[in-house]
C-alpha cells in the first residue's frame, strides 16, 4: 500500500494535530506513523506523519494542503515514501565512508539512486567503478578553486539531488557554494563537535588525553564545522591508544554516524530550524 510522508514545521499552536489529521482524514488518509514535538522555548511545532490509503494523486494532496500550510505559516514537503531520493557522494583520499555507504546502497538499506560520486583525486574511480556507477574527477586547484566548485555546481543544478554527502571530503566548501544548496549538504567530520573543530582532530584529541572520541554527522553551512548536528557516535578510549589508534577507532564511529545521517535524511526525518535539526529517529 502507498505510503505519503508530510514533513511540516510551523509556529505552535491549539489544535494543529487534529487540523492536520483532519486533512488527511478528508482525503481517506490513515496515519500509520505520527511523531511531533513542540519546542517550548520557541514555541515552534514540528511533525512528520506517514499516510495511507489516500484516495488522491500526490500532486492534488499537495495543491489541497497549500490553504492550510498557508494559514498554519508552515515549512512542509509531501513526498511518496515509494519515490527514489536522488544522493550524489563527494570523497577525497579516505574511502571508508564511501565504501559503506555504497554497500548499504547496495544491500537496499539506503533506498536512492546515486547519479554519481565525485572526488578531487583518482584513488576511488575503480571501485566506484566497479559498483556500476559514474565517476566525477573535479580537481581542486589551491590557486582557482572557485573553477572546480563551479563544475560541482553545475553537476547539481542539472542532477537536482536532494542530498550531497561529503563522505570525508577534504575540501571546505565555498560560503556561496552553502548557501545555494542549503539543507541540503550533509559532511562527516571526525570528532565529536563542538570540540575540535577543523584538521587533525584526532592528534590533538590524543594531545589533550580525552577518554571519548567520536564523530559528527552534520550540515555543511559557510562556518566551518558548525552546521546543525543530525547525529553523534561516541566510544571510549584508553591511555594506550595511539594517535593511530584513535584513528583506526574513530573510523568506526564516522561510519555509524554518516550512515545513520543519510538514512534519516533520505527517509524525511530530519527538519531544520535555525542552527538545529530536530530528527525522529527509526
Amino acid at each position: 500500500m502507498a505510503i505519503t510522508h508530510l514533513k511540516l514545521s510551523c509556529p505552535d499552536r491549539v489544535g494543529l494535530l487534529a487540523a492536520l489529521s483532519g486533512f488527511m482524514a478528508r482525503f481517506g488518509g490513515n496515519l500509520v506513523e505520527v511523531h511531533q514535538f513542540t519546542d517550548n522555548l520557541h514555541r515552534w511545532f514540528f511533525t512528520r506523519m506517514e499516510i495511507e490509503s489516500l484516495q488522491v494523486d500526490l500532486e492534488t494532496l499537495r495543491a489541497a494542503f497549500e490553504p492550510l500550510a498557508k494559514e498554519l505559516g508552515a515549512e512542509w514537503t509531501l513526498r511518496s515514501a515509494e519515490a527514489r531520493r536522488k544522493m550524489i557522494v563527494l570523497v577525497s583520499k579516505q574511502g571508508h565512508c564511501l565504501a559503506d555507504l555504497l554497500w548499504r546502497w547496495r544491500s537496499g538499506e539506503l533506498a536512492c539512486d546515486i547519479p554519481c560520486v565525485i572526488s578531487n583525486h583518482e584513488d576511488y574511480r575503480a571501485f566506484v567503478e566497479r559498483e556500476g556507477l559514474e565517476f566525477r574527477h573535479i580537481p581542486i586547484d589551491s590557486k582557482d578553486k572557485a573553477a572546480g566548485f563551479e563544475q560541482m555546481a553545475a553537476i547539481f543544478r542539472e542532477q537536482s539531488p536532494d542530498l550531497v554527502v561529503l563522505a570525508r571530503y577534504m575540501q571546505v566548501l565555498p560560503a556561496a557554494f552553502c548557501a545555494e544548496f542549503h539543507g541540503k549538504i550533509l559532511n562527516i567530520h571526525h570528532s565529536f563537535l563542538p570540540s575540535f573543530v577543523g584538521a587533525n582532530p584526532y592528534q590533538r584529541a590524543y594531545e589533550r588525553g580525552v577518554k571519548l572520541i567520536g564523530a559528527t554527522c552534520h550540515y555543511a553551512t559557510a562556518e566551518l564545522d558548525a552546521g546543525p548536528i543530525i547525529d553523534q557516535e561516541v566510544t571510549r578510549i584508553e591511555h594506550f591508544h595511539s594517535p593511530d589508534d584513535l584513528v583506526r577507532i574513530g573510523r568506526d564511529c564516522e561510519r555509524l554516524a554518516l550512515a545513520r545521517g543519510v538514512r534519516w535524511s533520505l527517509s524525511d526525518r530530519v527538519l531544520l530550524y535555525g542552527n538545529r535539526a530536530v530528527v525522529f529517529r527509526h
